[in-house]
């Protein structure tokens, strides 16, 4: 599950509460475990794909946990695109757009293949603006890069967005930006063991 940086303090609260309180917390593996008196653990791992080295303490890990000064996040679907540069947790530029992609057709034969033309003609259209926008507002990124969506048009060197990304719109990116900044917890209860 995803927890805003906000909350990783009142997070373990309540699973110290749920689990008998927390009876180790420690640091392996690049994250945060803690071990209940029930038997229950959890591991907490930052976000960016960065592994955290500090003490076994919450505050620690929640100021280990703020993004970057400079970071960005490109959404690319095949008629779609949403990019965002970051200053922290605020954004100081974005673009969101759409090209429109034919959808698939049932016709047979030539009509088929001039569908598909087309549609791949369209998309690759779509695909140049996210690039030029892209471009533009990511260019001289200091920080990460989080992406999401169409796997042949990931960019090297970048963090994967967790999940299924729907059709970029501004809303979508908007939770794009909160789930890239988010700390992953996965707790394993002690009777599921």
């Amino acid at each position: 599950m995803l927890v805003g940086v906000g909350r990783i303090g009142r997070w373990i609260d309540n699973f110290s509460s749920r689990h008998g309180g927390v009876a180790e917390l420690s640091v392996s593996a690049g994250a945060l475990h803690g071990l209940a008196s029930d038997g229950s653990t959890f591991a907490a791992r930052l976000p960016f794909d960065r592994a955290y080295e500090g003490p076994a303490d919450p505050v620690a890990f929640a100021a280990a946990a703020e993004p970057p000064a400079d970071w960005g996040v490109l959404l690319v679907r095949k008629g779609g695109f949403a990019v965002a540069r970051l200053h922290g947790t605020e954004i100081t530029a974005s673009k969101v757009g759409k090209r429109h992609v034919q959808g698939k057709t049932k016709a047979g034969g030539w009509s088929q293949q001039r569908f598909a033309r087309r549609r791949d003609n369209q998309a690759r259209t779509a695909m140049a603006a996210a690039d030029e926008h892209a471009a533009r507002i990511l260019d001289h990124l200091d920080g990460p890069l989080v992406y999401g969506g169409i796997e042949d048009a990931r960019p090297e060197d970048t963090v994967l967005l967790p999940g299924h990304v729907p059709d970029p719109r501004r809303e979508v990116l908007n939770k794009a930006i909160l789930d890239a900044q988010a700390v992953h917890f996965s707790v394993i209860n002690a009777e599921d063991r």
